[in-house]
């Protein structure tokens, strides 16, 4: 198997119950909802994607042709000291990670010494081996992982009513406010309905906010 990825970098991971812990970010290219493509976004079931994970030409991408070259690759992006308890945070994002991520590249992540997150829009299912587990659904899109770490909701979404997923199976439950030019709007309604239902929690890419990656 071969993968490809967009871009491998070290920042902080902003946004969620892990907000502000150092990790390799490891973006794969290409997505089930949308091309990435601004031609198509009007036809996405996620037009609001602000992420570019097309093609393999970002910092530390390319296409990988074994599982331990890419997990070393990984580990070559870290820029600190290794963390004292023997394992840092290593984030799949994408795109939409779980197109490529399987058991045999978390072993090989497992193997360098991280810790394997992902953050997916739950339309996969979850490979073997994860250790944290973030689902960001997507509406018009059917979730298939009902379970996890965390919930991670972009709000408002057209269709999607927060409450449809308190349900489910997640140990921390967030509303991220919807970025773009009505970003103040959204994270003042993000904010009241967390007020209004403590179930949920208001997630601030703050990222962003200090001008990391």
């Amino acid at each position: 198997m071969t993968w490809a990825v967009k871009e491998i970098f070290h920042t902080l991971q902003g946004e969620g119950a892990r907000s502000g812990t150092a990790a390799v970010f490891c973006r794969f290219a290409g997505c089930n909802l949308w091309s990435g493509r601004e031609n198509d976004r009007e036809a996405a079931a996620c037009r609001f994607c602000d992420t570019d994970f097309v093609g393999t030409d970002g910092p530390g991408g390319g296409r990988f042709e074994s599982a331990r070259s890419l997990a070393r690759a990984a580990r070559g992006a870290w820029q600190a000291p290794w963390p004292r308890n023997g394992r840092a945070l290593l984030v799949c994002t994408g795109g939409e990670p779980l197109l490529q991520l399987n058991s045999a590249l978390v072993a090989a992540f497992h193997d360098e010494g991280f810790e394997v997150a992902v953050e997916t829009n739950g339309t996969r299912a979850i490979p073997d081996g994860v250790d944290w587990v973030t689902v960001s659904p997507k509406a018009q899109a059917a979730l298939v992982v009902t379970r996890g770490d965390e919930l991670k909701l972009v709000y408002p979404q057209d269709g999607v009513d927060p409450a449809a997923f308190e349900p489910l199976a997640f140990r921390h439950f967030f509303l991220q406010p919807m970025d773009g030019q009505e970003r103040a709007a959204s994270t003042r309604l993000a904010a009241r309905y967390c007020l209004e239902h403590p179930a949920w929690r208001l997630s601030i890419q703050m990222h962003k906010l200090v001008g990391l990656p």
